[in-house]
């Protein structure tokens, strides 16, 4: 009798699924449910989540208004999908939008509903840009990251992800990120002396995209004043200034916009990831009155809007940012948050990075960072690394999560740190 070897769903992904696939390799268990900031795997263990979809998850899995709305109008038979034609979720979105977001912060911008990823609203953005100003390039930054379709990708650093395209990226040059060159190099200044000299090479800009905070680039924070110069020198050069908000919005950095406060009045943000309130596919670009000249179905998709997801999105603003106690709540987590890892970092010789609970700690070298990451893990906790060598261990945990929680994922964290540093100076003393 011949004995076939045991079937296991893990040898489904290996046989079936494509090879791309990444997060599953740091995180090989199968998960089958979620609430809050805990995830359970199919032996019904629990991991405390420090990843929350990349920042996808803010208000945590599955919150139960949310959940509720959203059972609601399915079984009413709610429009699931309609193009970009009218429906009563949609109105309701953007009516709550314009309501609690908009209006509170004197903006008026224009929400375009792009493709479902945060991809899809750079592309969008970059295109506009270029339509509004009759220019072709963009500047970006070094090392920030804007997505990986060939418009994005052009705009982002990361090596390995621009090398998936096997095709030249044009359009866009690069310009270095406010600290690139240490603290006593101005590159805000650096760059309007490039834009203004009319042989440096730098073609005129249609836009300047930055990240207020840089996710997947390693944590870096540009300083106000520096993000203040930046949208001077995209004015003063003609350029239109697009805020990629798509991992740092939704309260991940201090406010609904990372900008919030910072003196900053962007002609085009980007949004994604938590904006639909529960991980369904949402992506918006913002864009001022002025600047909004598309024709009809200039730039289009089949999933320009997700009705369910505008469900989500309205009861997530309607629920989190109608006053100001969830994010007076999220500014302390992020205060002991900071106050933890500032500890952790003091103890082994390291420093911390980021801004409001999109922070992190430099472990100095990728291989530290990985350990440690498999540590946590080991341990119950789910999280990741950032940065040009993967350097950086990075927290992103639900804003929702309870203080319980988060210290109790914070103090795995910190015996990862000290179990996995602590063994490397042991053997190399």
């Amino acid at each position: 009798m011949t004995i076939q070897a045991s079937i296991t769903p893990l040898n489904t992904f290996e046989r079936v699924e494509s090879r791309v696939r990444s997060y599953s390799r740091s995180f090989p268990k199968v998960f089958d449910r979620a609430l809050g900031a805990t995830i359970y795997d199919t032996q019904d263990r629990a991991f405390i989540d420090f990843l929350a979809g990349c920042s996808t998850l803010n208000y945590g899995h599955n919150d139960p208004d949310l959940k509720s709305a959203l059972i609601e109008y399915i079984s009413n038979d709610g429009i699931a999908h309609g193009l970009d034609m009218f429906t009563d979720a949609k109105e309701h979105f953007l009516s709550t939008f314009e309501r609690l977001i908009l209006r509170p912060r004197g903006m008026t911008h224009q929400l375009q509903f792009t493709g479902p990823t945060g991809a899809n609203a750079v592309e969008a953005a970059m295109k506009l840009a270029r339509k509004v100003t009759g220019r072709t390039n963009v500047i970006a930054f070094t090392n920030g990251f804007h997505g990986v379709t060939l418009g994005a990708l052009a705009a982002t650093g990361n090596g390995k992800h621009r090398g998936g395209a096997s095709i030249p990226l044009a359009g866009v040059t690069r310009a270095a990120y406010d600290g690139y060159h240490g603290p006593d190099i101005d590159t805000a200044d650096l760059l309007d002396r490039q834009l203004s000299d009319p042989s440096s090479g730098v073609d005129a800009p249609a836009a300047i995209i930055v990240e207020t905070v840089q996710g997947e680039g390693g944590l870096n924070a540009a300083s106000p004043e520096w993000l203040r110069r930046i949208e001077a020198i995209a004015k003063k050069h003609g350029a239109l200034f697009i805020v990629d908000d798509i991992q740092a919005g939704c309260g991940r950095t201090g406010g609904f916009f990372s900008f919030d406060g910072l003196g900053l009045s962007p002609d085009i943000v980007t949004m994604a990831k938590s904006l639909s309130g529960m991980g369904l596919p949402l992506a918006v670009t913002l864009i001022k009155p002025e600047h909004d000249i598309w024709k009809p179905a200039e730039h289009n998709g089949t999933f320009r809007g997700n009705n369910h997801a505008f469900v989500t999105a309205a009861a997530a603003l309607e629920k989190f940012w109608s006053d100001d106690t969830f994010i007076n709540g999220v500014q302390e987590k992020a205060r002991y948050l900071g106050e933890r890892l500032a500890a952790i970092a003091d103890t082994h010789g390291l420093v911390t990075k980021g801004r409001g609970m999109m922070v992190g700690i430099d472990a100095g070298s990728g291989e530290n960072a990985a350990a440690i990451c498999k540590a946590c893990f080991a341990k119950g906790l789910i999280i990741e690394t950032s940065g040009s060598f993967d350097e950086v261990v990075k927290v992103l945990c639900p804003l929702t999560i309870s203080l319980d929680q988060l210290t109790a994922g914070l103090d795995i964290m910190e015996s990862a740190f000290d179990a996995v540093l602590g063994t490397r100076r042991a053997a190399a003393e």
